[in-house]
Parts: C-alpha cells; sequence; structure tokens
C-alpha cells in the first residue's frame, strides 16, 4: 500500500499532454485539471479546443499548437508552456495514429506516418523536456503506448506493433536517463479503448469491452503522484484474457 503521506500533491504541478483534444488525451485533461495540475495541452488545431477549455480551469490550462510533424513545434510548446509556468514536472506523450500496414496490405508511407508520430515525436519531446524535468527532482514522464507494444497479436497492424514496441523501449531508455535526478517514467499500455482511434477497424474488440478513456486516465493520476521510491516501468492493462498478460 502507498504511504499517502509520501506521495506527491497536485499543487501546481505542470503537466504537458500531447494529444489533448479528444479520447484519452481529453479525459487526462479533465481528470488532471479537476485534480488541480496546471497543464499545458499541445494540439494540432488550438482554435478547436473550446470544449477542453469549458471542462478545464481556464486559469490553469495552457493551450497550444503541437504538430508531431514539425520538430520546431516541440522547441515552441515548450518555449510557451516555460514562459507561462516557469517550471516543467511531468510529459504525458499521448498523441498517437493507427493504420493498417501489413505485409499484404498498407504501404510504407503510412508506416513512416506512424513512426513520426507515434515514435519521433516522443522522442524528440522527451529529449528537450529532459533539462527541465531533472530540476523538478521528481519528473514524471508516463507515455500511452499499448498491449500492442508488448506482443504480437495477429491481424493487428503490423507497422502499429512495431512504433509501440519502440515506444516501451524508448520509456525505459528515459527512466534510465533521469533516474538519478528523480525523473520516473511509464510506459503505460491499455488494449483497446473506446475512442475514434479503433472505432472503424474489422476485428476490434467491441464497444461495451473497451476500456474507457476515463479509465487510463485515473491510472495516469494515480502514477503522478507516486514518490520516487515507487516506480513503475510498465502497466498493461488488457480488455482482454491473455496468457502473458
Amino acid at each position: 500500500m502507498i504511504d499517502r503521506e509520501k506521495s506527491i500533491p497536485p499543487d501546481n504541478r505542470v503537466i504537458m499532454i500531447s494529444g489533448a483534444s479528444r479520447g484519452i488525451g481529453a479525459a487526462i485533461a479533465e481528470l488532471l485539471s479537476s485534480e488541480g495540475y496546471l497543464l499545458s495541452l499541445g494540439v494540432r488545431s488550438p482554435e478547436k479546443m473550446d470544449h477542453i477549455r469549458k471542462a478545464t480551469d481556464p486559469e490553469k490550462t495552457l493551450v497550444c499548437r503541437f504538430e508531431a510533424n514539425e520538430p520546431m513545434s516541440v522547441d515552441n510548446w515548450i518555449a510557451q508552456t516555460l514562459d507561462h509556468y516557469g517550471k516543467l514536472d511531468g510529459l504525458i506523450n499521448n498523441a498517437g495514429i493507427l493504420r493498417q500496414v501489413s505485409f499484404d496490405n498498407g504501404n510504407e508511407e503510412d508506416l513512416d506516418a506512424m513512426w513520426a508520430v507515434n515514435v519521433k515525436a516522443p522522442f524528440r519531446l522527451i529529449k528537450h523536456c529532459l533539462p527541465f524535468l531533472r530540476q523538478s527532482k521528481h519528473g514524471r514522464i508516463i507515455n500511452i503506448a499499448s498491449t500492442d507494444g508488448k506482443r504480437y497479436r495477429d491481424s493487428v497492424s503490423i507497422g502499429y506493433t512495431m512504433t509501440k514496441h519502440a515506444l516501451v523501449s524508448l520509456s525505459h531508455a528515459a527512466r534510465f536517463s533521469g533516474w538519478n535526478d528523480g525523473i520516473r517514467v511509464t510506459a503505460l499500455c491499455p488494449g483497446a479503448v473506446d475512442t475514434e482511434l479503433v472505432a472503424h477497424i474489422p476485428g476490434v474488440t467491441p464497444s461495451s469491452e473497451r476500456l474507457s478513456p476515463q479509465s487510463v486516465a485515473s491510472t495516469v493520476a494515480f502514477l503522478l503522484t507516486l514518490p520516487n521510491t515507487a516506480s513503475v516501468s510498465e502497466i498493461p492493462i488488457n480488455t482482454r484474457l491473455e496468457s502473458t498478460l
């Protein structure tokens, strides 16, 4: 049982969340806002975020443009966050895409797109955020991966699976890099979540059996409270019974 006296309270902790306009990212933003975190949300279209602004504390929420395919947008987002809040305590890499790429279907353009969004963008964000997270002494990085990053399941996009395995590996590399400065990193690996990302994929887990975005958000909120002495490197959250997960 976690000693609540040693847990880290949310008060004035600054958390960056990518892909916060809908789905898991929006659920995380809404929950963390309700708990008192200061948020910096990275989204493709800040002008279309009225629904999130209404669901979060406007005085504690900064909305910035973030485009995973544009390296400069990373620098701009971090700079705006630091200029607004003066510090950084956590990074949640949530933005991701899924395209069907197998040996028989899809193409390398789709594979490249997933690699850019699901792997290169988190790498870039971690690289540029690390110096500021080190200053926090309890910096946190949570990468939203997938159970598909823990094994291969027939019929799932091979390209997507490749990128999620890479994101889990990236999480471990970041954990080692920031450990001595109090940074703790978790690869959060949910199964099918009831969002638009999987809504139209043939053979996907039925909607009634999927995780809710709020369940993933609650797990993120829990991880952010853990002290440095309670490092969680991976959390698979499955929606189906499997022998290895």
